[in-house]
């Protein structure tokens, strides 16, 4: 049997006693931590969700915290200021060994729920929420304020628990190279000048 599950933005296929690296998650070595996207369960009798199976859980043990391997990241600006940046970055990561998959009452274990350690603090097996839309983040701010963000970029970053201007403003350049690493955004944070901008509208 296998199940298809959704962390960090993205879709693995795991058995039970894999081996699985994924984005880091709010969870210390040794500690058992449940995933409850599951989109996918196969076997004898396969199961698709929509989006999600509902009831069904893959539950693992961390192993460890770790790093991906470096990333070198050279920018090049021939045109206009003849510059160039070279960066390197390491992704962190949590190891995983996968110990069961639940086809169903996964909201009754009081296992942990798995979440990435930028998103809010974990609470014991919350079902998955659906969000309505991008800009349905409570309590957070109006992120498309910033220049040259639309609905799409915050989606993006309401995803990856970016939902205030603090957070923006708070940034290092790890943080910066790690945003636009995950989620694309090509040399757009420090071109649209997002930190400084966050600052100004984090005060009111």
């Amino acid at each position: 049997m296998f199940a298809v599950l959704k962390t960090g933005g993205k879709q693995y296929k795991v058995s039970s006693g894999d081996m699985l690296r994924v984005e880091k998650l709010a969870a210390d070595a040794g500690e058992k931590v449940q995933f409850n996207e599951i989109l996918m369960l196969g076997g004898d009798a396969p199961v698709i969700g929509a989006p999600f199976v509902a009831g069904a859980a893959v539950q693992a043990e961390v192993v460890d915290q770790v790093k991906g391997d470096k990333v070198i990241n050279f920018v090049k600006r021939r045109r206009k200021h003849g510059s160039q940046r070279t960066r390197g970055h390491r992704q962190q990561l949590t190891l995983l060994r996968v110990t069961e998959i639940l086809e169903s009452g996964a909201d009754a274990t009081g296992v942990k729920a798995a979440v990435g350690t930028g998103s809010a603090a974990p609470v014991a097996v919350a079902k998955p929420a659906k969000k309505s839309s991008a800009k349905a983040a409570a309590g957070g701010d109006d992120l498309k304020r910033l220049s040259g963000v639309g609905p799409a970029l915050e989606k993006k970053l309401l995803e990856a628990g970016v939902t205030t201007f603090a957070q923006v403003a708070a940034w290092t350049e790890a943080d910066v190279a790690a945003m636009d690493e995950k989620l694309s955004f090509k040399g757009r944070i420090e071109r649209e000048g997002w930190i400084e901008q966050a600052k100004e509208l984090a005060k009111g």
